[in-house]
């Protein structure tokens, strides 16, 4: 088996166990190597071939029978379906999101000083110049914590520090798929413009506008390919 390195994500692995599956080197019915063996082949984590395996069984590709292993029920390709399963997480991602950066946003535009303003600044810029999907989810994520900073909740901070991580990984995929949407300059722009006006409406107004195109492409999106299959 192929090795795919430490830094994998959980998708490579999924895709290097379709490989072996496909290729028929394990039948139905016959048992796959331990996991503690795929993550010596695989050179990857424990917890990203758990997770990988874990999304086969849900998808009855595989079987986890407790004390006996994990057995192969189907060799069909599960590709389109994780396709539809990620863009579901993603949509999730962005709904809690949209919950909480609308409400930073009200609390930013009455709470901000001088070094935030200048501070979500720099950080637009850069999400602007952005040029490949990974540069620009971590420059938005950026600015988008910087914006919850500016609220001055630390409840608020530390729940948005704990999303932080798979919103990244969300934009990425948005960026990375033609068929989504995401907001552009224009809507960020109004976003900070309305925060240093200290408007907390249109502030929030401004925020939900951010996120709503993310939304609604990914559900239109998710309709259409489901409809498809």
């Amino acid at each position: 088996m192929r090795v795919v390195g430490h830094r994998s994500s959980v998708d490579e692995v999924i895709a290097a166990l379709n490989e072996q599956l496909s290729a028929g080197a394990w039948a139905p019915g016959e048992r796959i190597p331990t996991e503690l063996e795929l993550v010596a082949e695989l050179g990857v984590s424990r917890t990203v071939v758990r997770e990988a395996v874990r999304a086969l069984v849900h998808l009855e590709r595989l079987e986890s029978r407790q004390g006996a292993g994990t057995f192969v029920v189907s060799t069909a390709d599960p590709a389109p379906m994780l396709r539809q399963l990620r863009l579901a997480e993603v949509r999730d991602v962005f709904e809690v999101q949209l919950a909480y950066d609308v409400q930073a946003a009200r609390l930013a535009a009455m709470r901000r000083d001088d070094a935030d303003i200048q501070r979500l600044r720099e950080l637009l810029d850069l999400r602007d110049r952005a040029d490949s999907p990974e540069t620009f989810a971590a420059a938005d994520v950026d600015f988008h914590v910087a914006v919850v900073a500016a609220a001055r909740n630390p409840v608020l901070s530390e729940m948005y520090r704990y999303l932080s991580e798979r919103l990244q990984e969300s934009l990425e995929t948005v960026r990375a798929d033609a068929a989504l949407s995401e907001g552009g300059p224009v809507t960020h722009r109004a976003l900070l413009d309305a925060i240093v006006d200290g408007d907390p409406e249109a502030a929030a107004a401004a925020a939900h506008a951010v996120i709503e195109p993310s939304l609604t492409s990914l559900w239109g999106v998710l309709e259409e390919r489901g409809n498809a299959q």
